[in-house]
């Protein structure tokens, strides 16, 4: 089995030499870019297994790249790095198909085992059966939903919560669980607000699909739980 391959994106020589310097303690192998332009040329040219990226960029940012690469339907996992409070930053991101992020200054240590495990969890969702629900189907790997054997548009970050909840469902899922599930991080502070507008989205764009029978309530204080109306319970 071949090392895993981290991209590394900064501009700041300094940070990329610390996070390199991590990554490869965890058996990484690493590739470096110093703006958007670079890392997009670096993608095309080699195969990545992770990309760690810095939202502010010389010409561009990091959420922009992640949209960018999540598009082309490139399939790795993606940790933004963020400023302490920026927390705009971290929705966007994480909504525009990051799997975690990392505030700054960070844990160099934090950063790496979190990087091998955003890799671990890509790997297991790609050998993952696709969880069948009423007329819900989702398949893990290739980030995709159906309903009623039609493709639901959506992002692969809402794929990932509403399968969370899909394989829960009926049960109340917790903010902790949903943080840790879908973008892996046991982070909490922003954690809340941040699952309270990725499920508002996800609810507005299955309803503008014409999904109503897939039913995400809020449960207070507790979490959140998914009941499929058109479901007959055996």
């Amino acid at each position: 089995m071949h090392n895993p391959v981290a991209l590394v994106v900064d501009d700041e020589a300094q940070m990329v030499s610390i996070i390199k310097f991590a990554l490869e303690t965890q058996g990484f192998e690493c590739l470096t870019a110093k703006n958007t332009t670079e890392a997009w040329s670096v993608i095309q040219h080699h195969r990545i297994d992770l990309a760690v990226l810095d939202v502010m960029l010389p010409n561009g940012s990091g959420v922009e790249l992640t949209k960018k690469i999540r598009h082309s339907h490139l399939k790795f996992p993606i940790i933004l790095l963020t400023a302490l409070g920026d927390e705009d930053d971290r929705i966007a991101g994480l909504e525009a198909g990051a799997d975690d992020y990392v505030t700054k200054p960070f844990s160099p240590r934090e950063l790496a085992l979190r990087a091998l495990a955003a890799v671990r969890r890509y790997s297991d969702h790609n050998i993952s059966a696709a969880i069948n629900l009423g007329n819900l189907t989702i398949h893990i790997a290739e980030a995709k939903a159906y309903w009623n054997n039609t493709q639901i548009d959506l992002t692969e970050t809402q794929v990932r919560l509403l399968a969370v909840l899909a394989r829960n469902h009926n049960d109340v899922v917790s903010h902790r669980e949903i943080l840790a599930q879908v973008w892996n991080t046991n982070e909490t502070s922003g954690g809340r607000e941040m699952i309270k507008t990725s499920i508002y989205r996800l609810r507005r764009d299955l309803t503008a699909q014409g999904i109503g029978d897939i039913e995400i309530l809020s449960v207070r204080s507790r979490g959140y739980s998914m009941k499929i109306a058109s479901q007959n319970d055996s």
